[in-house]
């Protein structure tokens, strides 16, 4: 008798034993995908073992074999545990955020008649053997805020890799950059490419083209670390401090950690490389766990101004309330210069929040409960969560009084103020890919998508409401306002003009003196005195449901379930909050914070005993080392 161990997509611990018929006994294999009954319906699962032994009793059968051949190698079977143990999921569940949509599907791949035969999962490729055992991996933080530097050391890398007949992945944050990567690659080095995002129309071809050898590079974005690259020699992540790393859904693996995972498996080079890296990743440099290179600019950077808002509004015109005299002056100066100006606001729609001035209610979202932003043009109210939309008001829903007192600034608020003060310049408004009507224009207003385009400069950048950006409840706000500014600082031509309430804070000392030393030592020794990540990791049990009350009192009793349980010293069970926002889409969010020293131990204390916590009506979901 022959038993398969099959694990499903989904959040249930597996494996399950099933007994594979005797007309599969040389179909099956370790790493393919079968049909199998699994409850009262019949689902598509992974095999991750065969055996001829079995503990169980009674057993059921496997329906059907769907793969003659592995879909999945050993390496990626191995990897995908690794990610289940760290992030806390099925390993089911990891192994589907490995596979295209195509393979989830159970859809039949004839292409794979060419892969080995069952049982066998080294490639088909006519490559003489590796130097395998003998081969250290290395993990590089490449630190070089010039663009065009990074893509230089990454097409060495690249080539080298190809002269050892290895593949490499080389991971990027967006479509347009995996777009602009593949020209790059395609202009300097000859191997053949394949392009892996989720919504590659390609993506199936390609994702087999890969997966039979026929690429030697293969490009993607977040999901690609599990692209299924024969001998793997390189990885490399471009801006690897970007937070789309993160997977939103469950599992919430980040590409970083599980490219290390990978390294370790496969024997393979990583090169992290970044104008502002992650304090991840830079604490593993500084304490040379990996190699720190440092790219020190070509040219001299533009001036940096940084405004204090609190000083010059005694000094601003009536009625000029939103820049600077002295932004105000620089933007004259560059019109008068015909120079191109980029004003920079992160935040969309005209005002950021409305209410009655009499009663002084809010506007909110019925859905999320939080503020609408009112759009000028097109009179209405959005929420920026889910959409929802209503017309303007002319009275107040509430009281009927007929004043509404719209607050906040945003991009359209900018534009109509930047047209009032310069009625002879050109002004056009950038909030999304392709949203640039008039390339000649000479004022810009922009959300930061516009640092998408890592080709585009300025003579003048002015930022504006950047204490948005650190005035929030998340431990990273100083780090990814950081990151912004120094993309911005690169983007600049002449003059970066910086108008904040907090000119001496470390984020803006590092950008003016141009210094990120001086960021990434005052914000290790934060995070260290609070006990944060890098220095710590974080476990997050979020729970959500229709009924707040329930959600709240769930959230309370799971905290102190957790509590009662814990024997770790290292282990600590911190907070239950309201989620961030509270509310989403009519669910009402809680969560309950856990901390230590080691993200297996978070994920090994949660798998144990959140199986033993009742929570009809509620859903919950763990998230390791959260953003």
């Amino acid at each position: 008798m022959l038993y398969a161990q099959v694990v499903f997509g989904l959040p249930v611990e597996g494996p399950f034993d099933y007994i594979v018929p005797k007309n599969y006994f040389k179909k099956i294999s370790v790493g393919g995908r079968v049909w199998a009954p699994f409850g009262a319906r019949k689902a598509v699962g992974y095999v991750v073992g065969l055996s001829r032994k079995t503990k169980i009793a009674r057993l059921k059968e496997i329906g059907e074999v769907v793969d003659e051949r592995p879909v999945l190698d050993k390496n990626i079977l191995k990897l995908t545990r690794q990610v289940s143990q760290y992030y806390c999921c099925s390993w089911g569940e990891a192994i589907e955020s490995a596979l295209p949509r195509f393979l989830r599907k159970g859809k039949v791949i004839s292409a794979f008649s060419s892969l080995p035969p069952c049982g066998e999962v080294s490639p088909i490729v006519a490559d003489p053997p590796l130097e395998s055992a003998s081969l250290k991996p290395a993990a590089m933080l490449l630190h070089d805020p010039d663009f065009t530097r990074r893509w230089e050391v990454y097409l060495k890398e690249i080539q080298s890799s190809l002269d050892r007949r290895r593949t490499s992945i080389i991971l990027l944050p967006d479509i347009e950059s995996i777009e602009r990567a593949k020209e790059l690659i395609a202009a300097k080095i000859s191997a053949g490419i394949a392009v892996l995002y989720a919504d590659n129309p390609q993506g199936d071809k390609e994702w087999l083209r890969a997966r039979l050898g026929e690429a030697k590079v293969i490009l993607g974005s977040r999901s690609g670390i599990f692209a299924p690259a024969v001998n793997l020699g390189l990885v490399i992540i471009e801006a690897e401090e970007d937070p789309v790393y993160k997977q939103e859904q469950v599992p919430h693996y980040h590409t970083r950690e599980t490219a290390f995972m990978r390294m370790e498996n496969e024997l393979a080079n990583l090169v992290l490389g970044s104008a502002s890296p992650s304090l991840e990743s830079y604490l593993l440099a500084k304490r040379n766990k990996i190699k720190y290179c440092f790219g020190a600019p070509r040219q001299a950077l533009p001036q940096v101004k940084v405004v204090d808002t609190q000083s010059f509004r005694q000094f601003r015109k009536k009625g000029a309330d939103i820049l600077s005299r002295y932004l105000e002056d620089a933007v004259a100066s560059g019109l008068a210069g015909k120079l191109k100006t980029l004003l920079l606001l992160n935040r969309k729609g005209f005002a950021t929040a409305a209410s009655c001035n009499t009663c002084g209610s809010g506007l909110k979202c019925p859905r999320c409960g939080i503020s609408l932003v009112f759009y000028f043009r097109e009179s209405v109210l959005s929420c920026r969560y889910c959409n929802f939309k209503i017309p303007a008001p002319k009275i107040c829903p509430r009281c009927n009084a007929g004043y509404i007192r719209y607050s906040g600034l945003g991009t359209q608020k900018l534009e109509s103020e930047l047209c009032r003060i310069f009625p002879q310049a050109k002004i056009s408004r950038f909030e999304r890919a392709g949203d640039l009507s008039s390339p000649q224009a000479d004022i810009i207003v922009a959300t930061s998508v516009i640092m998408k385009d890592t080709r585009r400069r300025f003579d003048l950048i002015g930022v504006l409401g950047i204490d948005n950006s650190l005035n929030r409840v998340d431990l990273r706000a100083a780090e990814k306002t950081f990151g912004l500014l120094t993309g911005l600082l690169q983007m600049a031509k002449a003059g970066l003009v910086i108008q904040t309430g907090i000119p001496h804070y470390h984020v803006f000392r590092a950008i003016k003196e141009n210094d990120s030393g001086i960021f990434y030592e005052q914000e290790l020794k934060t995070r260290r005195q609070l006990g944060f990540p890098p220095f710590k990791h974080l476990g997050l049990v979020r729970l959500r449901g229709r009924n707040e009350e329930k959600v709240e009192k769930t959230a309370a009793a799971l905290c102190g379930f957790l509590s009662e349980r814990n024997r770790k010293k290292g282990l600590q069970i911190n907070a239950c909050s309201p989620g961030l926002p509270p509310k989403l889409r009519d669910n009402f969010y809680w969560q309950v914070l856990l901390a230590s020293r080691s993200p297996m131990e978070i994920s090994e204390f949660l798998k144990i005993n959140l199986k033993d916590f009742p929570h009809s009506g509620i859903i919950m979901t763990v998230d390791i080392d959260p953003l």
